[in-house]
């Protein structure tokens, strides 16, 4: 096997904040001698999040073997998980901050799953994948990602499932959403559907998607970190990679 150098286009901000958290929990659970210091183990998880590698690329790469290279990743990720804000809080922080409206947008996480897998198949993507939801401010700061549902799932019924539409409708925040939310009722502001549609619709749909295009950046920005764009992991993982890489995108930007 050959070895490379290789960059990794994050912050030192970034994997000092991972390495406290690893080095605050091995204290915490008074975790004996391993083979990688926090340091490392910072690294390595970054670098599988980030790129996408296998297991077997990142354990060799850090001279470790891919099972532990799996532990490594697999606890970081949820201690960064635990961190990610709750509905409830990510709403109070927009409220703080006055937004006009946010933006609620689904995403598909796709998954290396066979066409038997039905549940999982999103007719609308056309390939099977992890249905998330993700609430952003205007310019497409992501403020929240929910937990994954199967791919099959609509958007307006994951909305429902997360509490997401009640919670807004409580918070008194106006939403900007796409024609996948048709029916939600307020605050969710949707695009006029149909074809013929007057010039006052035409108008009112073009207004609606400068406002909502922005914010929609956030999935993007999410799926920066490779390993969102095919997860070779247990499906049901999905929403807690999401919440793990949210909460370094915020520390990143921040």
């Amino acid at each position: 096997m050959l070895f490379y150098r290789a960059a990794l286009p994050l912050s030192h901000r970034t994997l000092t904040y991972l390495t406290g958290m690893i080095r605050r929990h091995r204290a915490a659970i008074g975790s004996t001698w391993r083979r990688l210091n926090p340091g490392r183990q910072a690294m390595l998880v970054l670098v599988y999040l980030r790129k996408g590698e296998t297991f077997a690329e990142v354990a060799a790469g850090f001279g470790v073997g891919a099972a532990t290279a799996w532990r490594y990743v697999h606890e970081a990720v949820a201690l960064l998980a635990e961190r990610s804000p709750t509905l409830d809080q990510a709403l109070r922080t927009a409220k703080r901050a006055g937004y006009a409206f946010v933006v609620l947008d689904g995403t598909l996480i796709p998954i290396d799953r066979v066409a038997a897998d039905r549940p999982y198949y999103s007719g609308k993507h056309k390939k099977h994948g992890m249905n998330i939801q993700v609430i952003a401010a205007p310019d497409g700061t992501p403020l929240w990602t929910s937990g994954s549902l199967p791919g099959s799932v609509h958007d307006l019924t994951a909305a429902r499932i997360w509490g997401i539409i009640r919670r807004l409708r409580a918070a008194g925040l106006i939403t900007l959403a796409d024609k996948g939310y048709v029916g939600a009722g307020q605050p969710v502001l949707v695009p006029y559907k149909g074809r013929n549609k007057p010039a006052s619709q035409k108008a009112a749909n073009s207004s609606h998607a400068k406002l909502r295009g922005p914010g929609e950046r956030a999935n993007a920005v999410l799926k920066t970190w490779r390993i969102l764009r095919k997860l070779r992991c247990c499906p049901l993982r999905a929403g807690q990679l999401v919440k793990a890489i949210f909460v370094l995108q915020t520390r990143e930007a921040g």
